[in-house]
Formats: structure tokens, C-alpha cells, sequence
């Protein structure tokens, strides 16, 4: 991968981050107001007024619109999980839900060799699936890609126990630094992949010559 397309990864790296950051602000009010209060009528519209305001953010940053709305019916649906249950921990499932579904996906993907790292950069950077056609930058990202995941599994599984058990404090904390941890896989595996190809350099798919599958 050229020098340029690293750069391009970790920028999006970083604007991925502050918007997951961004995004789990509602989750975060709703925490730490349910912490204190210990009432889910009080949460809930404080989560919900925070979700109003991520996307009112997003909308004078002129973002997209689907984005910023996602925000508020995510907020909505979690919302509607918890009052509707009166169970207050209930609040974090559609998110569970998703990871749970990302923990299934991730491993059939690899077995169908389209690992999710390579997906990732491939859209990031604009290269297309060319990097198929390459079994050294393949098997490069299917290693990232597994790092990535056990971190993820590792997340998943704390997360699911607190659920389980009920702790919704215990669970929103960790909702909250879950773009970190996030991040710091995404990172590993980009480290991993990297590592991997080494200076291995592979042809372009024209045939004009060769482009480098790493930045060193």
C-alpha cells in the first residue's frame, strides 16, 4: 500500500472515531442520568434530547441527512425497548444486537476470503477488490481482520454478561469506551496487516507494472 493510501486510512481512521465518539453521546446521558436517578422516565428524554442534538450537529456540519436521523431513531428504538419493558438495561440491545450479528457475519465472510478489513480499506481508499487477486495482501488482511475480531469478541463478551446479569450502569460505561476499543482493533489489525505483507509488492490489475502493497 502506497504512503498516500496510509494516510488516507488513518485520517478516516480518525474521522470514524470522533463520529462514533458523537454518536454514543445519547447512550452516555442516558447512562449517567439513569446512574443518578435510577428512573428511566428521566433517561429516556435525556437521552432522547441529546440524540436531537447529535443530529442537530450533524446537520449544520452539513452531513448527511440519513446520518443525522439515524441517530434520533436509533435513540427512539432503544428507548421504546426499555420503557416498554420497564427494564432499563434493555435500553443497549439494538446495539448488541448489531455487534452479536458483526460477531456471525465477520467469520463467514473470512471463510468466503473477503475479510472485513480488506472491505474497509478497500472503500476507504477507493481501490476496489483488486487486492483479491493478490494471495500474499489476501492473507494480509484476513490476519488483520482476526485480530480486529478477537478484540471485538472480547468486548462482545463482557458486554452480553452485563446484560445478562441486568448491570446497566456497568454496561453503559462500557458502551461508552467501545469506539475506543473499536479503534484500537482496527488498529491492531492495520498493524497486523502491515507486518504481514512486509515489502511484498504485487502487480497492478492492468499489468502496468507494480504498486506497492505497503509504506515502507
Amino acid at each position: 500500500m502506497a504512503a498516500e493510501d496510509a494516510e488516507v486510512v488513518l485520517s478516516a481512521a480518525r474521522d470514524r472515531l470522533r463520529g462514533l465518539v458523537i454518536d454514543v453521546t445519547p447512550a452516555f446521558g442516558y447512562t449517567v442520568s439513569f446512574a443518578l436517578t435510577h428512573r428511566i422516565g428521566i433517561a429516556l428524554p435525556i437521552a432522547l434530547a441529546v440524540g436531537i442534538g447529535v443530529a442537530a450537529y450533524r446537520l449544520a456540519r452539513r452531513e448527511s441527512v440519513w446520518r443525522a436521523l439515524t441517530v434520533i431513531g436509533v435513540v427512539g428504538v432503544a428507548g421504546a425497548l426499555a420503557a416498554g419493558t420497564d427494564q432499563a438495561v434493555n435500553f443497549y440491545l439494538p446495539g448488541l444486537t448489531v455487534e452479536s450479528l458483526m460477531a456471525v457475519v465477520t467469520p463467514v465472510l473470512l471463510l468466503l476470503g473477503w475479510p472485513l478489513l480488506g472491505l474497509v480499506m478497500a472503500m476507504v481508499t477507493g481501490e476496489g477488490t483488486g487486492w483479491r487477486r493478490c494471495a500474499v495482501r489476501r492473507r494480509a488482511f484476513t490476519l488483520g481482520t482476526l485480530a480486529a475480531y478477537g478484540l471485538s469478541l472480547v468486548l462482545l463478551t463482557i458486554r452480553l454478561s452485563l446484560f445478562l446479569s441486568g448491570q446497566t450502569v456497568a454496561l453503559g460505561t462500557v458502551d461508552v469506551l467501545g469506539p475506543f476499543v473499536q479503534a484500537l482493533g482496527m488498529l491492531i489489525g492495520w498493524r497486523v496487516y502491515r507486518r504481514a505483507v512486509g515489502p511484498h509488492r504485487c502487480e497492478t490489475p492492468s499489468g502496468q507494472g507494480e504498486t506497492a502493497a505497503t509504506d515502507r
